[in-house]
């Protein structure tokens, strides 16, 4: 039996806002993956201080209006801060914060130390990268789990 989901329209502009948050931050976070594993070898630093600035001015306010948006919808809701993929989502997303913090400040060194003439920064723009990948498989288990909604 297929049971049809049907919520109020005040739901709609919340849940528009969530959706289309995380889509723009996973959409952010595949580009800078892309800039900084490419900024990784040879000349660089004008693709790492792209990615740098994509992160700082469009990843970060994505995470915003994803965590804002899925701030209304729990409140509209009025779901069990208990269920399992409620509990995924709150964990990538904070976490996925954290990371996002930490791998803005790693490709802004990396930038600045590829721009110098030393050729520097290789190991901040690497770790960057990787670290970005790694917030997006988070991202993609809690896009399974806010999809799926296991147990």
């Amino acid at each position: 039996m297929i049971i049809a989901a049907i919520r109020p329209d005040s739901w709609n502009l919340p849940l528009f806002i969530h959706v289309a948050g995380a889509m723009l931050l996973v959409g952010v976070l595949v580009t800078v993956a892309a800039l900084l594993l490419a900024g990784r070898r040879g000349d660089g630093a004008p693709l790492t201080r792209l990615g740098f600035r994509v992160l700082l001015f469009a990843g970060i306010p994505s995470y915003l209006l994803m965590r804002v948006g899925a701030e209304l919808v729990a409140s509209e809701e009025n779901v069990s801060d208990d269920s399992t993929w409620i509990g995924i989502g709150y964990i990538t997303s904070d976490l996925g914060l954290l990371l996002i913090i930490i791998t803005t400040v790693l490709a802004g060194v990396g930038s600045r130390r590829l721009a110098r003439a030393d050729g520097g920064g290789g190991g901040a723009t690497s770790a960057a990268a990787w670290l970005t990948v790694l917030v997006l498989v988070a991202y993609v288990i809690a896009i399974w789990a806010m999809t799926a909604k296991p147990a």
